[in-house]
């Protein structure tokens, strides 16, 4: 089977969805590996590993790819130049409000196959093709180590002749892959820590990661796949009074609460930030889904009264090295699973290619983004 790695060429994109030691690994199972000049350049990958690998370089791999990996979906340029038939494998936002729905209508008319990365199931058999929690995880750390970074005090408690430094307080509302990342690399930072989380469960898990649970005494929002479900407004909104002071009393305020294909709930008001103290910083994980912070705009830090609020935008992105082998591993994993004897095998019976593929045979399979088409805009 020809496996294709093509360049990424969204903006700010610097991830690679093979790296050359998962290259190898799919060589000796007798795949061939054709990467494109430069795919891996910004997750510090050169041509040479991926040759050095086992692997070829093509300035033109797509028309005669069998599966084609990728971090972001294909542009619609490069799927039409699929041949019919050709299965890709990528992150592919689907459903009504997906900007993708072109993408998907056009790898359906090539009768192309494709899989969506964050349709993969979240069951015990398909952990090691989770690319979510995987990405959720170098987010997770990210937004710690920005945190610390931007905050213009310790995050550790110090004791000197000179006098003692308090350690920084930190809030993270969200205790998710994302949010338990965020609370352990604070931890281990020195800050002192609290956290948040609708789902009661979540609370067991923040005290192990050393934080202490913040308990509003109120409803549980335990949902499908580990992820909270939808709130009222009325419960927004008193969640938001008992939140608010625990934020103004934060250094740094952390928010990880999203799910997929949602939008992110507003968990922190401008008067919330407002009120916090000056010199404060929040990061806010969600800014690309609407936003936890309101206000907080994807890549853009802004002051809010005397406080920063950075708004996080493909995070995985600003770690492209971790973020790419954690990435390729769910691939290949997933190859794995699409494959027999070095040939691609799909069984769409098996509960985990069924969810996950968006498009095959000149059909969508995926039926809210099926809807959505033959609705038409």
């Amino acid at each position: 089977m020809r496996v294709v790695v093509p360049r990424e060429t969204r903006d700010g994109e610097t991830r690679v969805a093979l790296v050359p030691e998962l290259v190898a690994r799919l060589v000796a199972l007798d795949h061939e590996v054709v990467v494109e000049p430069g795919a891996g350049r910004g997750a510090q990958v050169v041509d040479e590993e991926y040759v050095d690998a086992g692997a070829a370089l093509d300035d033109d791999p797509l028309p005669a790819a069998d599966l084609v990996v990728s971090v972001q979906p294909l542009e619609p340029g490069a799927v039409r130049r699929l041949r019919e038939g050709a299965t890709t494998v990528s992150f592919l936002p689907v459903g009504a409000d997906s900007p993708y729905l072109g993408v998907v209508a056009d790898l359906r008319d090539v009768g192309a196959t494709s899989f969506a990365m964050e349709l993969v199931p979240r069951i015990s058999r398909a952990q090691s093709m989770d690319a979510l929690s995987s990405q959720s995880l170098v987010s997770g750390y990210r937004c710690a180590i920005v945190a610390a970074g931007l905050l213009r005090r310790f995050f550790p408690l110090n004791m000197t002749a000179a006098g003692t430094v308090p350690p920084a307080e930190v809030v993270v509302l969200g205790a998710g892959v994302a949010g338990l990342q965020a609370i352990a690399t604070a931890k281990r930072l020195g800050a002192v820590v609290r956290a948040y989380d609708v789902r009661p469960a979540s609370a067991e898990e923040i005290a192990s990661m050393g934080a202490k649970p913040i308990d509003l005494d109120l409803e549980a929002l335990d949902g499908e796949g580990g992820y909270a479900r939808e709130m009222t407004e009325a419960r927004a909104l008193r969640q938001r009074e008992l939140l608010a002071p625990y934020v103004a009393a934060a250094d740094a305020l952390i928010t990880t609460a999203a799910v997929p294909g949602r939008r992110a709930p507003l968990l922190v008001t401008t008067e919330m930030v407002a009120a916090m103290k000056s010199g404060s910083v929040v990061v806010d994980l969600a800014a690309e889904s609407g936003g936890n912070v309101e206000g907080a705009l994807p890549g853009e830090v802004v002051r809010v009264g005397g406080a920063q609020v950075w708004g996080g935008a493909n995070v995985p992105a600003q770690m492209p090295g971790p973020a790419s082998r954690l990435y390729a591993q769910n691939v290949v994993s997933l190859i794995d699973l699409l494959t027999h004897e070095s040939a691609l095998h799909l069984d769409l019976d098996d509960e985990i290619v069924d969810a996950a593929c968006v498009t095959h045979a000149g059909e969508v399979r995926h039926a809210p983004t099926r809807a959505a088409l033959e609705v038409g805009p």
